[in-house]
């Protein structure tokens, strides 16, 4: 079975637009994947959030101009108080974790606690880049 130099040119141009269109794909789908992420991770301030809120409630409920305005003073209101419960929740969260690892400090030898400690560091590195407090 031996090629024809033609055949074997062929064969080369189906490879090469093969290998072409998979890196373009990879390329497009790379570039889209990461555009929808960063616009989907940003977050919108609160106002902002709080605006389109009370706009999509006015436009589904049908909200007079005062509901509107009587709606958005509510959703300050309860904002506020949530995120006064999150606060006392993050440092409640933050004091059992520094009392777990202080125990768990207490059950390791002198060499063991520097890899704990690096442990740690990466740990709280990677919550801090994924803004998890």
């Amino acid at each position: 079975m031996s090629e024809t130099p033609a055949s074997r040119k062929a064969a080369i141009w189906v490879v090469v637009l093969f290998l072409l269109g998979a890196i373009a794909g990879g390329m497009f789908g790379y570039g889209y994947a990461h555009r929808s992420v960063a616009a989907a991770s940003a977050p919108m301030p609160e106002p902002e959030r709080r605006a389109k809120r009370v706009e999509q409630l006015t436009k589904d409920l049908g909200l007079t101009p005062d509901q509107a305005k009587q709606l958005d003073a509510i959703l300050i209101e309860w904002h506020g108080r949530l995120k006064a419960i999150h606060e006392q929740a993050e440092v409640q969260i933050a004091e059992l974790r520094q009392k777990g690892r202080d125990e768990i400090r207490a059950t390791l030898t002198p060499e063991q606690k520097p890899k704990f400690e690096e442990f740690l560091r990466k740990l709280d590195e990677a919550r801090k880049r994924n803004n998890v407090k």
